[in-house]
């Protein structure tokens, strides 16, 4: 990720001395300013816990998970949260199968570093019963294109996922109250994580000119430049983590410029984030809604809208035809059929 070792080699000297030059004149070879960020695109699918973002080309897919653990000993009352990093080979030819390169292990320590450190996530909701269980949320980041600041888009990806995703309901039975019953989402509505703030990271690049400096770098200017700073902020302005992985030494002042300009991005970042989760919040209510109009829909034994010269509803012969459960119908010899599996895929079995 701090050099893209394919492309360094393939990337002719012409190319390295043009990317500079057109910084100094304050252009980059996209048409970008310096402190400008790619089209930022998120997507989210009707399955909670899931996403999907594209910035520029970069295009990372995550998917959140959980499930019921024994707690940590020396925090018995929290639930734990883990980032894990998976690099197609079709996102990058330095991209190789086996284990984990270093990059995807550092990809996934700035994401958890930025989440885990700034305390966004109430880890103590996350308890069933104290000492036993507690819900371990898993974050899978899918690399499927690099185009440069996997940092960025695989941060975001994973804040979508984890404000959409939500847990099964638990309760506590038993004569002694330690039964745990994890309910379905058809008996008890699952429940949304507890999220403080959003921590946005922001990633900065430097060159041999000091006084060069970009915002969100694509693949090209990450094989040109020396140096890069990845700041994670929230959209009040507190500094959640800083993450600069060697590379050119940077002056306080520079630090400080950064840290403003990041400000300013986490907050525009966070508004983007807030607005296409309630988006998705409003197409989850209303498809819950027909879910629930469908399945309180009842048999009226024929009985039509309109009645003129039809039979009327109100007439006694179909007061004597009794309403089916919303899981059954009616056939036409009066038999009734069952409503296999949930509302949305219903399937008639006789």
């Amino acid at each position: 990720m701090e050099q893209r070792l394919a492309n360094t080699w393939r990337m002719p000297l012409n190319d390295n001395k043009f990317i500079e030059t057109a910084l100094l004149s304050d252009l980059r070879v996209d048409g970008r300013r310096p402190s400008d960020y790619r089209k930022l695109t998120i997507k989210l699918a009707k399955q909670d816990g899931s996403a999907e973002v594209h910035l520029g080309q970069t295009h990372v897919i995550t998917f959140v998970t959980a499930q019921l653990v024994r707690p940590y000993r020396d925090r018995p009352n929290e639930g734990s949260l883990s980032i894990f990093t998976e690099f197609s080979l079709m996102a990058d030819p330095s991209f190789e199968p086996g284990r984990p390169t270093d990059a995807a292990v550092e990809l996934g320590r700035v994401v958890d570093r930025g989440l885990r450190e700034s305390r966004a996530i109430d880890t103590e909701s996350l308890c069933v019963l104290s000492g036993k269980l507690v819900w371990a949320i898993r974050v899978d980041i899918h690399i499927l294109d690099n185009a440069g600041n996997l940092v960025d888009a695989a941060n975001i990806a994973a804040l979508v996922s984890l404000l959409t995703f939500r847990r099964p309901e638990c309760s506590l039975t038993g004569e002694d109250g330690q039964d745990v019953v994890v309910h379905p989402p058809e008996e008890r509505d699952p429940i949304p994580l507890i999220i403080h703030h959003l921590p946005i990271a922001v990633t900065f690049g430097f060159f041999s000119n000091e006084n060069l400096l970009v915002i969100d770098p694509t693949h090209h200017e990450e094989c040109v430049m020396t140096g890069r700073m990845t700041a994670t902020l929230n959209s009040n302005g507190d500094v959640c983590a800083i993450q600069k992985p060697g590379g050119e030494s940077v002056s306080q002042s520079v630090i400080m410029h950064c840290l403003k300009l990041a400000h300013v991005k986490a907050t525009d970042i966070t508004t983007k984030i807030k607005d296409a989760v309630e988006i998705h919040n409003n197409e989850r209510m209303l498809r819950k809604i027909k879910r629930h109009s469908s399945s309180a829909a009842v048999d009226v034994c024929g009985a039509t809208a309109g009645f003129g010269g039809k039979q009327n509803p109100l007439d006694g012969d179909d007061l004597e035809c009794r309403a089916t459960p919303s899981g059954q119908q009616h056939s036409k010899d009066g038999a009734s059929k069952n409503f296999t599996g949930g509302p949305s895929s219903w399937t008639v079995s006789s």
